[in-house]
């Protein structure tokens, strides 16, 4: 506890999370895929904070996402036991390490290719076995395989190998692309039946598609991670208003060179550069019109020749960030409040960790 420290005491840049907003995001979330009969799996790279994921468990998610080995192994030592790393694995010290995870825990982890798959039953044959999803690619051109027939086969190969088990179908699809997914998914589920093989899980993902999932009938599970925060992209999406976002930037104003400049003390290392299709890196929610048009490291650029309302050197205004789970990445630690009053400082503790 703080002790009633003000998030106007502290000193900026700082990610800031309200509380009551985070818990409404997390319930609401919840209960769309209770309503629909799904579970729900969600993302820890946004947050990257166990006792987050805790939060997220209680309300009735099952288990949790990691991206990187790094980050299963800080979750697995705060207790989590339900785990799924979305990333091809390689390198025998990285497969030596998801050995010692999966020896302790329900994990599960996926592929898209042979080699990958191939090189997980070497360090696997003989261990107890490890369940793969076969990665799909089903419009959004990242990883994946690129057919339903080229799931099946790989799907086939997982289960044919020594050490591996094949867990089912996993994809992260473009956004706004439900009806694509779901035809990939069918063909597959069809093929895999004709091949005899079950298929215990077929998971779907993303925040930006987050409540239209259920136009994806075939899933049984759901994926996402930003929902918890939310931030501007969301919002764009439709999927939630400026008010669902939990996540603000707190920047002061440190200099005003022109009627119409403004600079912040928020660069890239506070607000990233990530952004996501904006033409700007981040909403002043107080300052309608002015837009942060430049980023360098530790200096935010505003432009207020489109705002009524221009903040004052030594102004501390709010920031609703692009991207909100890059932002995370960038701090040591988050600061939760109520109503303005500090109430917890949550280390990000799978932030950076490589050994």
């Amino acid at each position: 506890m703080s002790g009633g420290l003000s998030i106007h005491e502290l000193l900026t840049p700082v990610a800031v999370i309200d509380e009551m907003i985070m818990e409404t995001n997390i319930k609401v979330a919840q209960d769309y895929f209770d309503r629909i009969g799904r579970n729900f799996r969600p993302h820890i790279k946004t947050h990257k904070v166990p006792a987050l994921a805790a939060a997220q468990i209680a309300v009735g998610a099952k288990g949790i996402n990691c991206q990187k080995i790094s980050e299963a192994e800080v979750f697995a030592d705060a207790g989590f036991t339900d785990i799924l790393i979305t990333f091809n694995m390689f390198g025998q010290a990285r497969l030596d390490r998801l050995k010692t995870l999966n020896a302790k825990l329900d994990l599960q982890v996926v592929a898209d290719n042979a080699v990958v798959v191939d090189g997980l039953a070497e360090v696997f044959h003989g261990e107890q076995s490890l369940k793969v999803l076969v990665e799909c690619d089903t419009g959004a051109g990242r990883n994946g395989v690129q057919s339903p027939e080229a799931a099946v086969e790989l799907a086939l190969r997982i289960a044919g190998a020594p050490g591996l088990a094949f867990q089912g179908l996993l994809t992260y699809p473009k956004t706004g692309c439900e009806p694509a997914v779901e035809a990939f998914f069918s063909q597959a589920l069809a093929l895999l039946a004709d091949a005899a093989l079950d298929c215990p899980v077929v998971s779907h993902g993303g925040s930006p598609g987050l409540f239209d999932s259920d136009l994806v009938p075939s899933a049984t599970e759901h994926r996402a991670g930003t929902y918890i925060f939310n931030d501007r992209s969301m919002v764009r999406a439709g999927m939630c208003d400026y008010d669902d976002c939990a996540m603000h930037v707190l920047a002061t104003v440190v200099s005003r060179p022109t009627e119409t400049r403004a600079v912040l003390d928020a660069g890239s290392k506070a607000l990233t550069s990530d952004l996501l299709g904006f033409t700007d890196h981040g909403l002043l929610i107080d300052y309608p019109g002015a837009s942060i048009a430049a980023l360098s490291e530790e200096h935010a650029v505003v432009d207020l020749s489109h705002s009524d309302r221009k903040p004052v050197i030594g102004e501390r205004v709010r920031i609703i960030p692009n991207h909100a789970c890059v932002v995370s990445n960038l701090f040591d630690k988050l600061v939760f409040h109520r109503d303005g009053i500090v109430t917890r400082i949550e280390p990000v503790a799978a932030r950076g960790k490589v050994v």
